[in-house]
């Protein structure tokens, strides 16, 4: 690539994913339209986002891992079968119908949506990230589950995580975004390989896509133990409520950044 513009453009919005995927989650959703406007298919797309979102991801966890934030033989535990889903995922994502994906889309943002509405932990804010976590083995279930939707559809993976993380094993919203950036990194390596091998990754576009979330990301961790559980929480509605107002067109993200690159251009 010697587009520098490109790069540029590239390297920005990767800050603006990585600042909202460590936060929240569904930054994604940005990455994918980017490239596609930039002229990748939909495959490569996908594909080539996973390089990002390892670089993210890595971040953010060896920072949560400095601030003793993360369990990691919990994470592990449950990271082993978020690795066997995210391979069968992987496998099977040749195509993902919109249909498919606007349901899985609408049903996990309106899970977590109603949640972080009317939740009353946040009154009492507490973060007990660091401690063991209590697994029952119906988690191993979900988290295979989740592996494999992160390797077949990925966008929308970060807020299956949280309404998994939140609702059954009682997390606070600062600690299940540090297991949800955790599991996402040590799966999303295997899809990336598969993609990988199957010629579905532009090398340049993810790595300069990466370096802006890396960016982002080491942000996000920042603010995130700065301004604390209720900064999150409100983070996270804002992000969904405009994920689902596109789902459901009353936006179009995809208009907005092609009108947005055509401005900068």
């Amino acid at each position: 690539m010697d587009n520098w513009f490109e790069i540029a453009i590239l390297i920005l919005s990767g800050v603006v994913v990585g600042v909202i995927n460590t936060v929240a989650g569904g930054g994604a959703i940005i990455s994918m339209t980017l490239f596609m406007v930039l002229g990748l298919p939909i495959g490569v797309a996908n594909g080539t986002n996973r390089i990002a979102v390892v670089m993210q991801n890595l971040t953010s966890t060896i920072h949560f891992v400095r601030k003793r934030m993360l369990h990691l033989k919990s994470g592990f535990k449950l990271a082993l079968p978020a690795i066997v889903g995210n391979i069968a995922g992987s496998m099977a994502a040749t195509t993902v119908s919109d249909t498919i994906f606007t349901i899985c889309m609408t049903v996990v943002m309106s899970a977590v949506l109603i949640y972080m509405i009317f939740e009353k932990s946040h009154k009492h804010p507490h973060i007990h990230g660091g401690h063991p976590l209590v697994i029952k083995p119906l988690h191993y279930l979900w988290f295979l589950l989740l592996g494999f939707y992160g390797g077949y559809i990925y966008i929308g993976l970060g807020y299956a995580i949280l309404i998994v993380t939140i609702w059954s094993m009682d997390l606070d919203i600062i600690t299940a975004n540090v297991v949800k950036g955790f599991i996402i990194f040590i799966a999303t390596p295997f899809s990336l390989l598969i993609f990988m091998l199957d010629g579905q990754v532009d090398y340049a576009f993810g790595l300069w896509h990466g370096l802006g979330n890396v960016l982002g990301a080491m942000f996000a961790s920042y603010i995130m133990m700065a301004w604390g559980i209720k900064f999150v929480r409100y983070f996270t509605m804002l992000v969904l409520l405009v994920c689902f107002a596109d789902l459901v067109g009353l936006i179009s993200l995809e208009d907005l950044i092609h009108q947005a690159f055509a401005y900068l251009k």
